[in-house]
């Protein structure tokens, strides 16, 4: 028995491990500027070094603490991300900056290597087997306060950023800003007056109250079929007993007469017996209205003459 849970432990510490390796996987080099400006963005120190941005692809969170983060074209694991910080599990389809400035003494996000201006620059992201999750070439003629950046986010080709109206460099935000909807825009320039708007509005809540109305009256309906169905079953169980109560054995006539007999004889015993005197004590209670002085009227005497 310790022997199967023991097994079935490792397995599914196995399948853990495997799909936490697995969603890993979904963690991308997203933008990388090799040489930062002081209009740039800066770290928690304020110094403005090099940064590279990573990507959770997933719509999971991920937890990243166990990757390592190389500039080695060999795939020598040269940063490994630290153990027990919280901001290391990144949220799903968030960002992450780590910046390349050689100090990792000043926290989980500050690496052990810095990116060189001037000439290309390999960056990799290794899993705990060392192999590659996500890598790229960042070129030597990105100018200082410019980024290579994915035209999207965790996918798509690599673009120069150079900070313009069209190619914003975003630092630990989407790569593609979206500043209008093509479709709210095309919908007020179909319905300028917002008259379309308001009868859609209107049919939306009047569709979902008369659907509620029909909730409603079906909800009742069904509970009155049911009570209905229950005052049947109460009315069958009760004609049963009714049937099982009329079928029960009575004594036969016979029995009946011989009874009705007994006692007929039993109370009817008085009529028999001569020798018995039956005195019965009739009480009479008073009564003033009974009484003869209040019944007779007196009749007045004459008058007497002198």
């Amino acid at each position: 028995m310790n022997k199967r849970l023991l097994l079935i432990l490792a397995l599914l510490m196995g399948g853990a491990c495997a799909l936490t390796a697995q969603s890993r996987k979904a963690v991308r080099i997203n933008e990388v500027m090799v040489q930062n400006t002081p209009e740039g963005i800066a770290d928690e120190y304020g110094a403005h070094n090099a940064w590279i941005e990573l990507f959770n692809s997933n719509f999971a969170p991920i937890e990243i603490s166990s990757i390592y983060i190389t500039t080695d074209t060999a795939h020598r694991a040269v940063y490994p991300v630290p153990l027990g910080d919280v901001n290391t599990r990144m949220p799903k389809r968030q960002h992450v900056i780590f910046f390349a400035d050689g100090e990792p003494n000043k926290g989980t996000f500050h690496t052990n290597f810095t990116l060189t201006p001037g000439r290309d620059n390999y960056i990799a992201i290794l899993d705990a087997d060392r192999s590659v999750i996500d890598e790229v070439w960042v070129p030597a003629e990105v100018l200082p306060g410019q980024s290579w950046a994915r035209t999207a986010d965790g996918e798509g080709d690599w673009a120069l950023r150079t900070g313009g109206e069209s190619d914003y460099i975003t630092p630990s935000s989407a790569n593609v800003i979206k500043d209008t909807n093509k479709k709210i825009e095309d919908f007020a320039e179909r319905d300028a007056n917002g008259f379309g708007m308001t009868v859609m509005a209107m049919c939306i809540v009047f569709s979902a109250l008369l659907l509620l109305c029909l909730c409603f009256y079906g909800i009742g309906k069904l509970g009155s079929y049911y009570s209905r169905l229950r005052k049947a079953r109460t009315k069958a169980a009760d004609a049963g007993e009714v049937v099982k109560a009329r079928d029960v054995t009575h004594d036969s006539g016979e029995e009946i007469a011989a009874i009705v007999m007994a006692l007929h004889d039993h109370f009817d015993a008085h009529d028999r017996e001569s020798t018995i005197l039956t005195i019965n004590k009739v009480k009479r209670a008073y009564s003033p209205w009974s009484s003869k002085i209040y019944n007779l009227r007196q009749v007045p005497e004459p008058p007497r003459h002198h």
